[in-house]
């Protein structure tokens, strides 16, 4: 059996994904195609249903939750996790409903933390996360960073305006959803199982070898530190990689509630792994 399955090249990603997609364990009898993408763009592609499996902002699940399930492995989910707001030395103590703010794609869940913390601020660009950096230092606007970037800004001479996952766990009482791993209402539930536990055994298997970093986590991290790269893995791999258990669903419903006015029923959007 052939699963289309897609992530980003980030190394959270692909340090929970290598074992998988490249056959570092018995995958019984699933080959695993993956295709690696920014994140914005997958959720874009899920938007479309173009792929069995795949990596997605939690801010655009309510728009897909109609084709696709939320697996319990692989999310990235936690405290002190969140999108950071930065600005130039020269823009620290700006009005912020009156600048520019560059966002890493307009379906991120970065883009709902931002408007949550701040509904007036309207003057919005949308870019790929990697770009939002040098926008700010360019002294062009602000910038909402994520990934690797919330470990490099202080070094490119920049400041933290406000840690919006912090706004949300003090606004909300509870974890932090940044993405998940979704897979098609249409597979069987033994497959979307079988599945959800092959992911599983892949982290397993990463965590084994850490804090040896495989080939193909440097590969995609491109000039990354490798110091970095382990603080990001360090940060977004973690206990809700693993089980999202009953808090992590818990913290996922609260956005959705916020996203759509109501509950979403539990076992209506997470894969069962009874």
């Amino acid at each position: 059996m052939e699963i289309n399955i897609a992530f980003s090249p980030c190394p959270n990603d692909t340090f929970i994904f290598d074992a998988l997609v490249n056959e570092k364990i018995d995958t019984e009898g699933i080959v695993f195609k993956p295709t690696l993408l920014d994140v914005e763009t997958l959720n874009q592609q899920a938007l479309q249903h173009q792929y069995d499996v795949s990596k997605i902002s939690y801010g655009v699940y309510h728009s897909i939750a109609s084709n696709y399930l939320i697996l319990d492995a692989g999310s990235a989910l936690g405290s002190g996790v969140g999108p950071l707001l930065v600005a130039h030395a020269h823009q620290q103590n700006c009005k912020i409903e009156e600048q520019q703010i560059a966002i890493p794609g307009e379906l991120t869940t970065a883009h709902f933390l931002f408007s949550a913390a701040y509904p007036n601020a309207t003057k919005k660009v949308f870019l790929r996360y990697d770009e939002i950096e040098e926008f700010v230092l360019q002294q062009k606007g602000l910038g909402v960073i994520i990934h690797e970037n919330r470990f490099t800004y202080q070094d490119k001479g920049l400041s933290k305006i406000i840690d919006l996952g912090a706004f949300w766990e003090q606004e909300k009482g509870c974890a932090i959803p940044l993405g998940g791993i979704v897979i098609k209402r249409s597979f069987p539930q033994s497959i979307q199982k079988q599945i959800n536990l092959l992911i599983q055994k892949s982290i397993a298997y990463a965590h084994e070898q850490y804090p040896r970093l495989s080939s193909y986590v440097k590969m995609h991290a491109q000039e990354m530190e490798t110091s970095v790269m382990r603080k990001h893995i360090d940060l977004y791999v973690n206990a809700y990689s693993i089980s999202l258990g009953k808090v992590g669903k818990q913290a996922i419903n609260k956005m959705l509630q916020v996203q759509r006015g109501k509950d979403f029923p539990l076992d209506d959007i997470f894969v069962s792994m009874d």
